[in-house]
């Protein structure tokens, strides 16, 4: 076995004996070096497959003969270090700051993201008051937008605050709305979309709707506008939960997925081949998922009283927009 701290694969046959025992209990036994709750860590995050399927689910009981495969991804730098990038601020007090993230930043450092993200500018920015809320990786995160998403986020300052916004995010009573363009026109023009979320047993790295071991998840959505006959459609989408993913997951779910999301909105080219030259080279060269959360509302965790803050759809979706109109 190689550095545990790098990617590794890890056979570990099931004897008859171990049958019938959680995949967490069993790999824990098997590997001494990862403690339980790091292997149900890796294990939610997709990172354990047995005979070739990825078990997202540490209960899963096992089978006698089954092979896993465990990868571990390289840790984190510890300690984020502050970087002098750019923010755009809407929002700031003593206790928290909501900032307009651009598409193309991450929020916090990852294996593949170690420095550049929104963490690294928010300690530079915050300073030492930031340092170790909510965790030393994570300073202040109490939610994410994606990579390639642009939008509102509030982050915490104090551990009161992140305690406040952790448990309005647990409970659902926060307001968060998105605008996304989407490919054909959603039936009904305003509904719902309820499908549990988890890890995609074909492909480890994404997520879809699942039948088992994923987490309930509601969207509600109403179109806006539609383009081209309804090729293209401006929608609002409404999270009553947050999972992974999740508007891009549950609107392809329904056949209608984002523009330019090369993970989950590739479309079939008969579906392009009938749009006018112009939308159709604009709509295939958009570089991202064209997905915005524009609207975010919660109580104040230490004051009290609802903030409720707006963002414009940035320049690169209403260019898009106006391109579309351009009919």
């Amino acid at each position: 076995m190689t550095d545990i701290a790098s990617r590794v694969l890890i056979p570990v046959p099931a004897t008859p004996d171990e049958a019938g025992d959680r995949l967490d209990k069993w790999l824990a036994a098997r590997l001494p070096e990862l403690s339980r709750s790091r292997i149900k860590a890796l294990i939610e995050a997709g990172q354990v497959g047995l005979d070739g399927a990825t078990i997202a689910d540490p209960s899963y009981r096992v089978k006698p003969g089954q092979t896993a495969r465990v990868e571990v991804p390289p840790d984190a730098p510890a300690t984020p270090e502050p970087q002098d990038i750019a923010l755009v601020v809407v929002y700031e007090d003593a206790d928290l700051i909501v900032i307009d993230k651009p598409a193309g930043m991450v929020v916090h450092p990852a294996p593949g993201s170690p420095d550049s993200t929104l963490v690294n500018a928010l300690l530079a920015h915050c300073g030492e008051s930031l340092a170790g809320i909510g965790g030393v990786r994570r300073p202040g995160i109490v939610h994410r937008i994606d990579k390639d998403t642009s939008g509102l986020l509030v982050v915490a300052k104090t551990d009161a605050a992140h305690r406040g916004l952790a448990e309005q995010f647990a409970d659902h009573s926060l307001e968060r709305a998105y605008r996304a363009l989407v490919w054909g026109l959603p039936n009904p023009a305003e509904g719902r979309i309820e499908g549990a979320i988890g890890r995609n047993p074909r492909d480890r790295k994404t997520m879809a709707v699942v039948s088992h071991g994923g987490k309930p998840a509601l969207t509600r959505y109403r179109v806006m506008k539609s383009f081209l006959a309804g090729a293209v459609s401006l929608v609002e989408c409404r999270l009553a939960t947050g999972r992974t993913h999740q508007i891009r997951v549950h609107m392809t779910s329904v056949n209608n997925p984002l523009v330019g999301d090369m993970t989950y909105g590739r479309v079939r080219p008969s579906r392009m081949s009938r749009l006018p030259d112009v939308q159709r080279q604009a709509l295939q060269a958009f570089p991202r998922q064209a997905l915005h959360a524009y609207l975010l509302g919660f109580r104040h965790p230490t004051q009290g009283g609802w903030l409720r803050f707006e963002s414009a759809i940035p320049s690169d979706i209403s260019s898009l927009i106006k391109i579309l109109e351009a009919v």
